[in-house]
Parts: C-alpha cells; structure tokens; sequence
C-alpha cells in the first residue's frame, strides 16, 4: 500500500509540487501561529519568553468572565452578529432570486456586475464614504437636511444610527458577492420542474417559492450554519472603523475588545484567551447548529 502510494505521489509530482506553495503558507500561517495559543495559560514575562514564563492555568479565563466587560462586550458582538443574520444572512438569497427572475441578459449582467464591485471595495473605503455622505459638515445627507431647515445630525457619532448603518453597510458591501453562491445552485436546477410547475398553473411567484427556494435549501441551510457558527465574528473592520467614542458603549465586540487588550494595554495572555475563548465557543457553535440542522432539516456540513 505504501509502496502504491509512494509510487502514485512520485507519478504526479509535477501536480503536487503545485500544492507545495499552499501547503508551506498553510502551515507558516495557519498551523504555527497555533504555538501562541499556549500564551492564554501563561502569566507572560517579556524577558523569559512565551515558553519560559509560568503556566497560569485557566487564570485568564476566569478573569474574563467574572470581569465587568464580559457581559457588555458579549452582548454587543451577539446583537451585532444577530442583526446581521436577521437582515444582511437574508439579503444575497432575495438578490439572487431576482437576478434569476431577469429575462434580459445584458441588463442582468450589468445589475450582477455592478452587485459585485462593492466588495472589492475595502472597509477603509467604505467608512470614508459614509463619513462623506452623513458628515454633520458638508456630508450630503445633512446638506439637504440643512436646505428643509433642519438641523445636521452627527449620524456616525450617535448610538441610535449605529446599528443601522452597520446593517445596511454590510448589506451593500457583501450581498452582492454572497449572491453568486446561491445563483450558482439555482443554475443547477432541472428546467423541467419549472415547465411542470407552469403546467400546473403557478406564475413566476410561485414557482419561485415551490421549485427555487426547495431547490436551493441545502446550500442556504450549510450557509446558515457557518453564519450561526461565526455569530462571535461580528465584523472586525467594519466595527472598528465605525467605532467612535460616542457609539463605543454598544459596538464594543469581542475582537475588538481583543485587539485594545492585548495592543493598548499590553496585555498579551489576556488578549490570547480572550481569542481562544471566542475561537472554541464558535466551533461549539457550530456543531450544534450542524445537529440541529441535521436532525431537523436534513442539512448539514457532516
């Protein structure tokens, strides 16, 4: 069998040697930087290193969740990330439905391009935009404002906008591009159960309700678990560039949280559990998510 195998590896090497790039990133960049998990069981000493400091068991961990922040930044990321579910999970599967329902090629493509293109936009970009459009100096929206008589609002310093503009950035920036998955499973769909569906009597609503969506439901039921499972990712970029001092009591999430503990305070083990934390928390997520669908609705990702 080794020999088989040995002989198979050696008869393809050309085809393998293609896979060595991404293998050595993979394991430089995904499976090393795996060794500082060790830092969350460490009280961490500058001049003895990760290995050479104290161990601290489960230390960091009970910190953190007897802290007065755990619940606040807990609460913020899970609104954060069930705003996002609630409206933005949603918003790729009604675009790709419409999408489907176009009968002109050229004005498809041209709607399915100009859909894509804003997520090749960085969030960098994407904030500055809203700074432009929303400024209580200048922006457009407080312009017109301005010429109704009413005074500007300070749309992205106030904590009653943040949620909304949260939701309806992502939802501009990424829908588009989550609709290719799911056009591509309409794509694949036998063109007879729509002529049975129309021979039956049912318009273009209800075969859009009775053969697409049936159709595509196990692509939408794996992408409801892994957005289910990442519901403690709640949008590194986007939150943090969206972060101002006025807003900071609601969009506080755990990654950035993270981010000021370990860079701002200099508190590397602290921020190193925080992380682990989060990262076994969404795998546990996950598998439940992935048990529930599978029992329930016949989908799931093993």
């Amino acid at each position: 069998m080794n020999q088989t195998l040995g002989f198979r590896i050696w008869k393809h090497r050309l085809l393998y040697l293609f896979l060595l790039p991404c293998i050595v990133s993979l394991l430089i960049f995904a499976y090393y930087p795996m060794y500082g998990a060790v830092l969350a069981f460490k009280d961490y000493k500058y001049n003895l290193g990760i290995l050479g400091s104290p161990w601290a068991g489960l230390k960091h961990f009970r910190t953190f969740i007897s802290s007065l922040e755990f619940w606040e930044v807990i609460r913020n990321t899970i609104v954060i990330s069930g705003l996002k579910i609630l409206f933005c999970f949603p918003a790729p599967i009604i675009l790709a439905l419409l999408l489907n329902e176009m009968r002109l090629p050229r004005y498809k493509r041209v709607i399915q391009t100009m859909s894509y293109l804003p997520n090749f936009v960085s969030w960098v970009v994407v904030v500055s935009l809203l700074t432009v459009i929303f400024s209580p100096y200048g922006g457009v929206v407080n312009s017109i404002r301005n010429l109704l008589g009413k005074d500007s609002i300070f749309f992205l310093g106030e904590k009653r906008f943040f949620y909304p503009l949260v939701v309806f950035s992502d939802i501009w920036k990424n829908a588009g591009w989550g609709s290719i998955i799911y056009l591509s499973a309409i794509s694949g769909i036998n063109p007879e159960l729509y002529e049975a569906a129309v021979m039956d009597g049912a318009g273009r609503l209800r075969c859009t309700w009775h053969v697409t969506l049936p159709a595509i439901k196990m692509t939408i039921g794996i992408m409801l678990i892994f957005a289910v499972g990442g519901i403690l990712n709640a949008g590194f970029d986007q939150i943090l560039l969206l972060q101002q001092p006025a807003n900071m009591q609601i969009s506080e999430i755990l990654d950035t949280f993270t981010l000021r503990t370990g860079l701002l305070y200099g508190r590397f083990e602290y921020a190193t559990a925080i992380g682990l934390f989060k990262s076994i928390f969404g795998l546990l997520l996950i598998i439940i998510t992935n048990h529930i669908a599978k029992k329930y609705f016949e989908v799931g990702i093993w």
